[in-house]
């Protein structure tokens, strides 16, 4: 930002921006200044996308420092069925003659009507309607009548058993009832004990039986038993040795020399390593 005097030197004060403020001005005479480059990593404020315009278009949120002009809008279209329809005739509307301002043409009409039924609905029936023979005698007895009657339907979610479902009776052994039968007669199987098969050779031999324990028919000796091994009470925790101590690197009761370090070089034109971009 540059301020000129009213005087006659024309001298030109210059005052340096908060981001030019570490920069140093070298000048070489009076009245004149060496103007260093800027450098963009000092830039610390917005970009030019930071800011945002109020729109000079339409009326809404319009920039209040430009003159707006009037704004016209559109009728929308009804959605109510009933500005939908069509109440007025076309250009084919059939005007009836008879009718005029004052009302109906008074000039009367007739009309053909239909047939009329037979009031007469009860028909007298003829000789041959009659069938005199099939009337029973009177006072004799009825023979029995039979009918039959039609199949029982079946519902759907009944399970019909079908023809193969059915199985007759066997006519072999004694254990038909209905059926007279012959005498029966079985085999039984073949023992395995006793029998000229058994294999003697499965015998236990001397050395399968157990010999009797001496303390079941003499008297017992004496028994003893080992216990285990016990220790004395004490603390298990690790103790550390005499070379675990090291007095040489003790330096807190000594007076020591000062120490340095050196720190890590720091540039602010070094674009920071960003790893994980916050939403």
């Amino acid at each position: 930002c540059q301020v000129t005097t009213p005087n006659k030197s024309r001298r030109q004060t210059v005052i340096p921006w908060p981001s030019q403020a570490l920069l140093p001005l070298h000048t070489m005479a009076e009245g004149t200044e060496t103007k260093r480059p800027m450098i963009a990593a000092r830039e610390t404020g917005p970009g030019p996308g930071r800011y945002a315009l109020p729109s000079g278009v339409g009326y809404l949120k319009h920039d209040f420092t430009k003159m707006q002009q009037p704004a016209f809008s559109f009728g929308h279209r009804l959605e109510n069925s009933m500005f939908k329809k069509d109440c007025s005739p076309g250009p084919g509307y059939f005007v009836d003659p008879r009718i005029s301002r004052y009302g109906k043409d008074g000039t009367p009409s007739y009309s053909i009507l239909g047939r009329q039924k037979d009031p007469n609905t009860f028909k007298t029936p003829a000789p041959g309607t009659y069938s005199p023979e099939k009337v029973h005698p009177q006072g004799e007895r009825h023979a029995p009548n039979y009918s039959m009657g039609q199949r029982t339907r079946y519902r759907k979610g009944d399970t019909v058993p079908s023809a193969n479902s059915y199985t007759l009776p066997q006519l072999l052994g004694n254990k038909i009832p209905s059926k007279q039968s012959s005498a029966a007669y079985s085999m039984t199987g073949r023992a395995k004990t006793g029998s000229f098969s058994e294999d003697l050779a499965k015998t236990p031999g001397p050395g399968r039986y157990n010999g009797v324990d001496p303390n079941v028919t003499s008297k017992k000796a004496p028994g003893y038993s080992m216990l285990g091994r016990s220790y004395m009470p004490g603390d298990s925790t690790k103790k550390p040795g005499p070379g675990a101590h090291k007095p040489e690197s003790v330096s807190a009761n000594k007076p020591k020399a000062p120490s340095f370090s050196l720190g890590i070089r720091h540039s602010e034109y070094i674009t920071p390593l960003i790893i994980d971009v916050p939403e």
